[in-house]
């Protein structure tokens, strides 16, 4: 038995659970066309079987917006959504007052003119924020796109930018991970939590974690979970360990 599987045999047995999930390169392989991704079977079928056990909540917490999350990875409630690193929970969107708006409408503008003739590029429009995607560019593109936009719009007072695998997001609203997991806990009433994320991005969840809490790398990189697997088939093996566990 792995110390992960001797962590989660423990997870199994808390009174309420709560299992959060990045989305790309965790239940989904990375792809070139980010609307390509589509979660591994076996994964799925784990997922929809455990949130029909009592006191059990599953929630994926993606940098994906919203309504993109929910239309590429198939799932609807009782899973809940939250998108665009914490900005968007499906039990309500982004609120933006009239400053932040306006300075969402000129970061949109800004980025827009920056990237519109870039070959490859694409933009993603989430409720408080724009991402920049350069997977699948020629890596010479990607380089200077990001760097533009890092140096540029990215740079405004009051927008916070969040670098991913081969995407900067920006928001008027700085949201995190870590953020969204504190949330979910609070809203659900969880006694712990299990993570898995494979990105930077997720490391603000991690830390957030604590005694009970099961955190989960995916991939390489240095990372503060206190486990580490090396892709999604594996992450699709921990859920049916886990709901075989908790049944």
């Amino acid at each position: 038995m792995t110390d992960l599987d001797a962590a989660v045999r423990e997870l199994a047995t808390v009174p309420r659970l709560l299992v959060a999930l990045d989305f790309d390169g965790v239940l989904a392989p990375i792809v070139d066309v980010p609307s390509d991704a589509r979660p591994l079977a076996e994964a799925a079928a784990a997922i929809g079987a455990l949130v029909t056990l009592p006191d059990t909540v599953v929630a994926l917490v993606s940098g994906r917006g919203l309504a993109d999350l929910a239309a590429t990875s198939g799932f609807g409630a009782p899973v809940r959504m939250v998108g665009s690193h914490g900005g968007e929970f499906d039990d309500g969107g982004a609120v933006l007052d009239d400053a932040q708006r306006a300075l969402l409408d000129a970061l949109v503008a800004d980025v827009t003119a920056l990237v519109e003739h870039e070959p490859g590029v694409r933009i993603e429009h989430k409720p408080a924020g724009i991402a920049v995607h350069v997977r699948g560019t020629a890596p010479e593109v990607g380089a200077r796109v990001l760097e533009a936009v890092r140096t540029g719009p990215a740079a405004r007072p009051g927008v916070d930018a969040i670098a991913g695998k081969d995407v900067l997001d920006l928001a008027v609203l700085q949201v995190t991970k870590g953020m969204a997991i504190d949330v979910l806990r609070e809203r659900t009433g969880a006694d712990a939590v299990l993570f898995a994320g494979d990105d930077v991005t997720d490391e603000t969840a991690f830390v957030r974690l604590g005694d009970g809490d099961v955190g989960v790398k995916v991939g390489p990189g240095d990372t503060a979970a206190g486990h580490r697997v090396d892709g999604p088939p594996d992450v699709a093996r921990i859920l049916q360990l886990l709901l075989e566990l908790r049944s």
